[in-house]
C-alpha cells in the first residue's frame, strides 16, 4: 500500500505519437490511474519515479511519463466552452488587452444578444469585468470598443499552441524531453 509520500506523483500522458494529449491543462494522470493503465496494458512506461508502491505480491515503480498504445485523434472542431474562448484569446481582455486570472474574466457578445447577436465562436470574445460593464449592450463601433482580434472558431491545433504559452507551475525533470516550453523546469 502507498503511503502519504506517493500522493504527488502525476504521470505525464502522451498520445501514441509521443506528444502530450493536451498542453493546457497539461495531460496528467494521478499515479493510481497510471498504474491501472499499465496493469491493463493500455500504455507504455517511458520514465519512472524512484518511488515504489507495493501490494502483497507486487512492487512497481510509479510511472512519470506514459504513452498511450492507441492513438487518440484530436477533435477537429474544439468545443465551444468558456475555457476554450479564454484560451483562444490567451486569457486577455479583447478590449483593453490586459491579461487577467480566469476568475476575473467573462465573455462578451460583440453584437449583443438584445441586438440579435448569437452565442458562437464568431461573436464571443474574452473581456474583463470592467470592459464588459462599460461596453454593456452597445455595438462596439458605436462606443469605440472594437475587439483587438476578430473572433473566429479556432482549430484544435491553435488551442494547443496557445496552451503552450501557459506552462504549469510544476514540471518534473523526466518530462523535459516531451514538452517544449522556453522556461526553466522546476524540480
Amino acid at each position: 500500500m502507498p503511503d502519504g509520500s506517493t500522493l504527488n506523483f502525476p504521470a505525464l500522458v502522451l498520445n501514441a505519437d509521443f506528444r502530450p494529449l493536451s498542453y493546457y491543462p497539461l495531460s496528467l494522470w494521478a499515479w493510481q490511474d497510471a498504474i491501472k493503465a499499465v496493469w491493463l496494458d493500455r500504455v507504455s512506461v517511458l520514465s519512472e519515479y524512484e518511488t515504489e508502491v507495493h501490494s502483497p505480491h507486487h512492487t512497481i515503480r510509479l510511472p512519470s511519463v506514459i504513452a498511450l498504445k492507441d492513438y487518440i485523434p484530436a477533435a477537429r472542431k474544439p468545443a465551444f466552452t468558456r475555457f476554450n474562448v479564454f484560451l483562444r484569446d490567451n486569457f486577455s481582455c479583447q478590449y483593453c488587452g490586459e491579461r487577467h486570472p480566469t476568475q476575473e474574466l467573462t465573455f462578451d457578445h460583440v453584437i449583443p444578444r438584445c441586438k440579435g447577436g448569437k452565442t458562437s465562436w464568431e461573436n464571443i470574445v474574452t473581456a474583463c469585468g470592467c470592459c464588459n460593464l462599460r461596453k454593456g449592450s452597445h455595438l462596439p463601433h458605436v462606443i469605440g470598443m472594437l475587439p483587438r482580434h476578430r473572433p473566429e472558431r479556432p482549430s484544435s491545433w491553435q488551442l494547443q499552441e496557445n496552451g503552450r504559452a501557459f506552462p504549469p507551475n510544476y514540471l518534473h525533470e523526466s518530462w523535459r524531453d516531451y514538452l517544449y516550453w522556453d522556461t526553466e523546469l522546476e524540480n
